[in-house]
């Protein structure tokens, strides 16, 4: 385990906290589970927000390991299961924050390219194709600046790196791409944020919406574009 967390930095990075959940502000190139040679990823520090029944939190979806921002984890079985059907069947809002190399044709539009994995020894990687499973990404630009733009992308569909594939099929790929993009570039600069998420968990609990603040790596190319920076937490 390194020194990514500790009880109080993790706690710092709660963005709502309730009987059933938190959603916290996961930082971008932190990995959320062990896989392959990944050995530092966010479930070793999960029991730092054990409750007094000693139980920590579990994954309720996934973020890239390069996505930074809202990530909810449930505190009960009942709430896994209830998270888990949500997100299955679209019933959580998610929004995401992004910059772009490159600028789409329309201010606004529909992403629709299904998406297939394909796997090689030792890799896989996620292409655009026919035989694909369904993947749809609703788009809005919120500026441009130099060439760029800032993006704000509502995935209708939860497939493995969707929005990643969907701009760079639009010949937008986003800006520290290290796999989707005209080079590879090292990872851990990925300017993609789960920047909210909204939903009702059911008709006793009140609506939660949490906001994550962008992180320091994209704010500049976000000032760039126009983003006021004025949200900060």
């Amino acid at each position: 385990m390194s020194d990514t967390f500790t009880p109080e930095t993790l706690r710092a990075r709660i963005l709502h906290e309730d009987s059933d959940l938190f959603v916290i502000d996961k930082p971008a190139g932190l990995a959320v589970h062990k896989a392959g040679r990944i050995t530092d990823h966010l479930d070793l520090y999960l029991p730092f927000l054990a409750g007094e029944d000693g139980v920590p939190p579990r994954l309720a979806h996934r973020l890239d390991r390069d996505t930074a921002g809202c990530l909810v984890l449930g505190r009960s079985p009942w709430a896994l299961k209830r998270l888990g059907d949500m997100f299955a069947a679209g019933h959580v809002e998610k929004t995401y924050w992004a910059v772009s190399d490159g600028v789409p044709e329309e201010p606004t539009g529909t992403i629709a390219h299904p998406l297939l994995k394909l796997v090689i020894p030792g890799a896989w990687n996620i292409v655009t194709h026919p035989d694909g499973q369904p993947a749809v990404t609703d788009y809005r630009v919120l500026g441009t600046g130099g060439g760029r733009a800032w993006l704000e992308l509502k995935p209708r569909t939860g497939r493995t790196h969707q929005i990643r594939v969907h701009c760079a099929a639009i010949d937008c790929p986003l800006v520290g791409e290290p796999y989707y993009g005209p080079e590879r570039r090292p990872p851990g600069n990925l300017h993609l944020l789960a920047r909210s998420v909204a939903f009702t968990l059911s008709f006793d609990r009140p609506p939660v919406v949490a906001v994550a603040p962008p992180p320091s790596h994209m704010q500049d190319a976000l000032a760039a574009c126009g983003w006021p920076g004025d949200d900060l937490q």
